[in-house]
């Protein structure tokens, strides 16, 4: 099956010579959930909108189900929806007909009742005859969500879709987008709450200063890249770490009488049954035992840190 969007060696470069973009490839599969992660500046929303062609590339080739999103760019545009970052409305129109509008932009029949069960499921039909102006913040980013969902598009762009959102519509927003995964929607988003892209994506690219530095099923890179922690508290106070746990590299945090350990499986197998035979050898008695594993955040950081 041919990919939903092939992005390849793509790149875009600004007046004065800044580099916005440097040599991204990149295949999107159909119906899948794809987070684009990085920092402030790292080059997301610039590469959504040369996917969407709101923003012309400098070099390389950007396709959509097939066709070449610059040659053919209505047929394209017809079937990616974005909702972008910045809340940008029609602030004296009302939201049905800015909803109506937005649908018939891309020569889509009359719809009501799509549109209808669009505004509800957003929890924004009792608002349908509202202006714009007077919506809250959190109302008027379900709308950009809903102008999106309008033309009923194939590929969904969600570029910091909860930024300034309520925990609570922040959930409602997320099952939309399960839903929308569901009936086969692509989804393509960028957040700087990673714990949704954990909780949310199928597999996770990372970029930073312009470059995809790391493309992965996000359950293969929890595995491989993830660690995870014990933490020991013990019954003796230790005068010095016995020199095996020093090479552990396990810590000792002297005024809570535990040790902490950072290990991955992945890497050594064999390391939890390692630390654990040195306590014993080392006459080391175990009072408490807590467990943790790294989240996405955590590797996220780390990559970073590293690049």
């Amino acid at each position: 099956m041919s990919p939903a969007i092939s992005i390849q060696n793509v790149s875009k470069v600004y007046a004065e010579n800044f580099i916005a973009l440097k040599d991204i490839n990149l295949d999107i599969h159909k119906g899948e959930i794809f987070a684009l992660l990085g920092p402030n500046g790292a080059g997301k929303t610039t590469l959504i909108g040369c996917i969407c062609g709101t923003i012309k590339t400098t070099s390389g080739v950007i396709e959509i189900n097939g066709q070449d999103n610059v040659i053919n760019y209505k047929s394209t545009r017809s079937i990616v929806g974005l909702v972008p970052q910045e809340i940008s409305t029609e602030a004296f129109e009302t939201v049905w007909a800015t909803l109506k509008f937005s649908r018939g932009l891309f020569g889509k029949r009359r719809d009501d009742q799509y549109l209808q069960q669009v505004l509800k499921s957003l929890s924004l039909w009792d608002k349908k005859d509202s202006q714009i102006r007077f919506l809250s913040g959190g109302m008027k980013r379900r709308l950009l969500i809903a102008k999106a969902l309008s033309h009923e598009p194939e590929i969904l762009f969600l570029d910091e879709p909860t930024a300034g959102v309520d925990v609570e519509l922040r959930q409602s927003m997320w099952e939309l987008v399960k839903d929308l995964k569901k009936r086969g929607t692509t989804i393509i988003l960028t957040t700087h709450y990673i714990e949704e892209a954990e909780l949310m994506a199928d597999r996770v690219g990372v970029i930073n200063d312009g470059k995809l530095i790391l493309v992965d099923n996000k359950n293969t890179l929890m595995k491989t890249l993830g660690q995870k922690t014990i933490e020991i508290e013990i019954d003796q106070s230790l005068d010095r770490l016995p020199q095996d746990l020093n090479n552990l590299g396990v810590l000792y945090d002297a005024d809570k009488k535990a040790l902490q350990y950072n290990y991955n499986l992945n890497v050594n197998p064999n390391a939890l049954k390692e630390f654990l035979l040195i306590l014993q050898v080392s006459h080391i008695k175990i009072k408490d035992i807590k467990s943790m594993e790294s989240s996405l955040e955590d590797i996220f950081v780390n990559i970073i840190k590293a690049k």
